[in-house]
Order: structure tokens, then C-alpha cells, then sequence
């Protein structure tokens, strides 16, 4: 996949919306695609957690070295059996899951890795975004870009209920499901009430998860 020529913030957002979801008793936590370590530092820095990452591009990788634990570099399947089992309190998996070609394979070697409170926390893309839904049901497209929802690098598309069917299917609890960076757009509401108020998902560009094994 074509991840060298993304611009710059894709490796260095802080993503501090996904902070809400994190457990304050958590001690050990793993950032999957932890770009240079911007977020991952974060909740070392305020919880003082041993903090480690894995991130496919190097030059990237080599920069998260510098602050996190522990860094992988590359795929993060080549690592699952490196990973030690029952050791860390979360997962984290921002915007990562839909680049993945067997993303439930992942999830549940994964479930291997949380300690019997452990979470995994997700970020994952809505493909009923707003956008996204009036390109394909309106325009009759179906169009990549060069980030977003219809990232030209995502191998995977998700709805809200798909996301949640997803982790019911590999056993796990949910915790939380909720939309996150709510669109300011006024469109979404015209769309919502031609369609009798039954899409209210549309309103978000993702839905965060939290879950317990």
C-alpha cells in the first residue's frame, strides 16, 4: 500500500478525542500504527504508562523510538506472536483496522494479549458518513481520496452496526460505541429527515469502541 506519499499529520495527529476512552488504572498499553508517537507519548506522559507501539513505516517508527518503550516496525500481523500474552491493560487501534486484510484474525490474537481487564480501545472510518453515502447513493460513485473515509489505502469499510457485529462475533463485551468528530455540515440533517430520522449515524466521520474480552 501507497503510505509514503501521506502527508505529514497522518503519522503525527494527537488524536485527543480518542483520550476520553482511556482507563485511568491502566499501566501497560500498545498503540498499533503509533505513527512517530505523538499519541501513545500522551498517555505515557499523563498516566505515567509503560507505553510501547507498532508502526509499518520506518522513518516513522524510528521517531516514536525516541519516546515510546517499545517500538515494532512494519506489519503489525509479523508481530502477534512476539507480543507477550496477558500483559497489557489496552490496545489501541486509532484508524487502523480498515487497512487491514483480516482485521477479526488480528482482533482475536489480540484478545490474547489483554490482561483479564484489558480494553481494546478502536477508532474505525463510518462508510454511512455523510459524504460518503451521498457520493455512492446520489452521485452513483464510488471515488478514493487521498485520506479520509474514503482513503485510497483502506482495505476494509465499516458502519456502526458492522463495527459492532464485528466484535460480538470475536466474543467480545462492548463497553462504549459512540460517533466521534461530528461533522458541521448542515447537509446531514436534510439527508436525516428524508429519511424519517433513522440515520443519525451519518452525522459522524467515525465511531470509537471500547471493549473487554
Amino acid at each position: 500500500m501507497d503510505y509514503h506519499n501521506k502527508k505529514g499529520k497522518y503519522y503525527i495527529n494527537k488524536r485527543s478525542e480518542m483520550l476520553e476512552f482511556f482507563p485511568s488504572s491502566a499501566k501497560t498499553v500498545l498503540d498499533v500504527g503509533c505513527g512517530q508517537g505523538i499519541f501513545a507519548q500522551q498517555i505515557k506522559d499523563i498516566y505515567k504508562t509503560e507505553t510501547w507501539g507498532i508502526e509499518y513505516m520506518p522513518s516513522h517508527a524510528e521517531e516514536a523510538k525516541k519516546i515510546l518503550d517499545k517500538v515494532f516496525v512494519g506489519e503489525c500481523e509479523k508481530f502477534l506472536d512476539d507480543l507477550p500474552n496477558d500483559y497489557f491493560d489496552v490496545i489501541y487501534f486509532n484508524d487502523v483496522l480498515e487497512h487491514l486484510l483480516d482485521p477479526y484474525m488480528v482482533l482475536n490474537k489480540m484478545k490474547e494479549k489483554l490482561t483479564d481487564k484489558g480494553r481494546i480501545i478502536s477508532s474505525i472510518p463510518n462508510i454511512r458518513y455523510h459524504s460518503a453515502l451521498k457520493m455512492l447513493i446520489l452521485k452513483k460513485e464510488w471515488m478514493y481520496q487521498e485520506s479520509g473515509v474514503m482513503d485510497h489505502t483502506h482495505l476494509r469499510f465499516f458502519t456502526k452496526k458492522s463495527i459492532k457485529r464485528m466484535y460480538e462475533t470475536l466474543g467480545f463485551k462492548i463497553i462504549s460505541h459512540k460517533g466521534i468528530n461530528k461533522t458541521k455540515s448542515l447537509k446531514p440533517y436534510l439527508y436525516n429527515l428524508l429519511l424519517c430520522f433513522t440515520a443519525s449515524d451519518i452525522f459522524f466521520v467515525q465511531y470509537a469502541t471500547v471493549v473487554e474480552k
